[in-house]
């Protein structure tokens, strides 16, 4: 069951996953200020990180005082969503501006007992947290029973789990649309359309949420991020040529893409760094291995940035196939080129170097392979 499909970039939000950076409009005034107190809370510092595209980046300190309260003053260019962190506690999100923000919470929870005055766009990243940890309750107890009945080989029953998992998940995607239908100014509503909606299932939804967002935050960079996700979505449609990529191999002349037309085409986009990329390599390695010889290629693209690394990874996982990469990590032409936010991703061409499958892994890649290849 595919658990991560609409929590894998959730967690971001909550806490703070390979994920590529993250609105109202940008404010007039010109300094914040976030004051708080933390009940039963009588030392300590407290953080304010912003949320970027691959892990926080800090902004301000504070020290609590004894009675539990703390104040943080400076200024942001734009309204952006920030992380509030305690020692050896949990953080909680907010969507700092230059105004001023207060927060309280009781030190033993708070992640969910946090409030927030001064700031709708920090109230409403509660509700989206509302709607996903509801979710993910429901997730998690589906997770059970399908161990449960897999282990007890009830085929049956694991089919039925299977079909309520994509209630659950149906639900959760209405919620967000409506969350983000009623909030089209929110800094927040952009962000649940670029990270936590599934674009390919609801690119209508969105594409058209977009016109709207950037009409009333023009100047964001959370609309220029989704506008540029969009457009990669719309350049790599199923049906589409697929755009050429062109860069340095390993050994250092460049390789394109298109150089590969006669056969099928696994663009593999992933990292020496990516997790889950390395974890999936071996599966990929024995597709290749078993239809290479029968008119399938792979184009390895990194968006890695140490060399080293990346060859290394090559010759530790044996990646035999074609490789190339500008060792630009997110800043990548062809991440851009294909709208590329997160990693591992793939893109199945044909023959004629047309875009027919998406984001195939594991058995799904094996039955395509099997039914083009026979």
């Amino acid at each position: 069951m595919k658990k991560q499909l609409i929590f894998a970039t959730a967690s971001l939000l909550v806490f703070g996953a390979c994920q590529k950076k993250g609105v109202t409009a940008v404010d007039t005034d010109n300094s914040y200020r976030i004051s708080g107190k933390i009940n039963n809370m009588t030392t300590g510092k407290v953080y304010l990180d912003e949320l970027g595209e691959q892990s926080f980046t800090p902004k301000d300190t504070a020290e609590i005082k004894q009675d539990g309260t703390f104040v943080m003053e400076g200024s942001v260019n734009e309204p952006a969503i920030y992380k509030l962190g305690f020692e050896n506690k949990e953080g909680i999100m907010l969507v700092v501006d230059n105004k001023k923000i207060e927060v309280t919470a009781d030190s033993g929870q708070v992640a969910t007992t946090y409030k927030v005055t001064g700031s709708p766009d920090s109230e409403l990243i509660q509700q989206l947290n509302t709607i996903m940890q509801g979710s993910q309750e429901g997730i998690n107890a589906l997770n059970q029973r399908y161990q449960v009945a897999a282990n007890a080989g009830q085929e049956a029953e694991m089919a039925k789990i299977q079909q309520e998992f994509l209630t659950v998940q149906k639900s959760s995607q209405e919620k967000l649309k409506q969350m983000i239908k009623s909030n089209p100014g929110s800094v927040v509503s952009v962000y649940a359309a670029t990270n936590i909606l599934n674009l390919e299932e609801e690119f209508p939804f969105v594409d058209s949420m977009n016109a709207v967002f950037k009409e009333k935050l023009p100047n964001s960079r959370y609309t220029k991020s989704l506008e540029e996700r969009l457009s990669g979505m719309r350049t790599t449609a199923i049906g589409s040529v697929a755009p050429d990529i062109k860069l340095a191999s390993p050994s250092g002349p460049e390789v394109a893409l298109s150089s590969l037309r006669g056969k099928y085409v696994l663009i593999d986009f992933w990292a020496s760094w990516c997790g889950p990329c390395r974890k999936e390599n071996p599966n990929v390695v024995r597709m290749y291995n078993i239809y290479k010889d029968k008119g399938f290629e792979i184009f390895g693209v990194s968006l890695d940035q140490d060399r080293a690394k990346w060859l290394k990874a090559i010759e530790t996982d044996k990646l035999t196939w074609p490789h190339v990469s500008d060792l630009k990590g997110w800043e990548s032409a062809a991440a851009a080129l294909y709208g590329i936010t997160a990693i591992p991703q793939t893109i199945l061409l044909d023959k004629e170097g047309r875009i027919i499958a998406k984001n195939l892994r594991g058995p799904a890649l094996e039955e395509k392979l099997a039914s083009l290849l026979k």
